[in-house]
């Protein structure tokens, strides 16, 4: 069964901001399987929480480092065949699992998420072995909506060069209706239940506010689970600098999985990287 379905399905049972999270403890693959260093890396939250992620050191001398978000659905065991190609292109990466997800402690929520992805930059600023001037985030799905709150408020703002996001929804609101519409069973609930979700963390609310970092919007206009049009709102709200790449045919977080995309990608980087920050 779709896992928006599921969610929808849910929803209307419960009602509750916390079923956006899908998380699983299971690891399904590692690094080393692809072929990759790795460290192992342990970071604690702003509350105590203890998280875990794994830091891929980029061949050769670095062109930056890349803080990855994942979206909402099993842990970063799943979601690093998004990343893994980048240190060969001599970026760092830092892959995040979220509160409850993987070998992380807790229970997943919004508030802790923009928590644990503070945690993960501060982290990042700790290390003696990167450039603090060459950090960007490449955050997907859910991760796209916590990454566009947690950029427009981050108390590390001034080390963010660029904030990429692929098929990130616009509006938790917006999205659960839209999953409770399309099931008969929770059609007629959409509305009331669409208002017992926390909408404060709310990326279209917030993605002006990540202006002047530059913002880079990639989104299929096939995409099945987020469509087309949250990734058009989300840049009809954004101010400058801001780019948005639509991808023919392109499905949900499917973009990276072409060469030439992956080439688009690591040019945006590359061009960002030279612009000298003056914020």
């Amino acid at each position: 069964m779709n896992k928006w379905l599921v969610t929808a399905l849910c929803l209307a049972l419960a009602g509750c901001t916390s079923l956006f999270f899908q998380p699983h403890a299971k690891q399904y693959s590692s690094p080393d399987q692809l072929g990759l260093k790795y460290e192992d890396v342990q970071i604690t939250s702003g509350d105590g929480v203890k998280l875990f992620a794994w830091f891929l050191p980029a061949a050769g001398e670095a062109k930056g480092t890349i803080l990855y978000l994942h979206g909402n659905a099993e842990n970063i065991s799943t979601h690093i065949g998004n990343v893994y190609w980048l240190p060969a292109q001599h970026y760092n990466v830092l892959l995040l699992d979220y509160r409850g997800y993987g070998g992380s402690e807790g229970t997943p929520s919004l508030a802790g998420a923009e928590k644990d992805i503070d945690a993960a930059m501060a982290y990042l600023l700790q290390r003696k072995d990167i450039d603090h001037k060459r950090i960007a985030i490449f955050a997907q799905s859910l991760g796209g909506a916590l990454a566009i709150y947690n950029v427009a408020h981050s108390p590390y703002r001034e080390y963010i060069r660029a904030l990429i996001e692929e098929s990130a929804f616009s509006d938790y609101r917006a999205i659960a209706r839209e999953k409770l519409a399309a099931f008969w069973l929770t059609w007629p609930l959409q509305w009331p239940l669409s208002f017992t979700i926390d909408n404060d963390y709310s990326p279209l609310k917030n993605v002006a506010k990540v202006s002047p970092i530059p913002l880079l919007i990639i989104h299929g206009d096939s995409d099945p689970v987020v469509p087309l049009h949250h990734g058009e709102a989300l840049f009809a709200a954004a101010r400058e600098p801001k780019e948005m790449w639509v991808v023919q045919g392109g499905q949900h977080i499917a973009a990276l999985r072409s060469e030439a995309y992956r080439k688009r990608f690591v040019e945006y980087l590359e061009r960002g990287f030279l612009v000298p920050d003056n914020r």
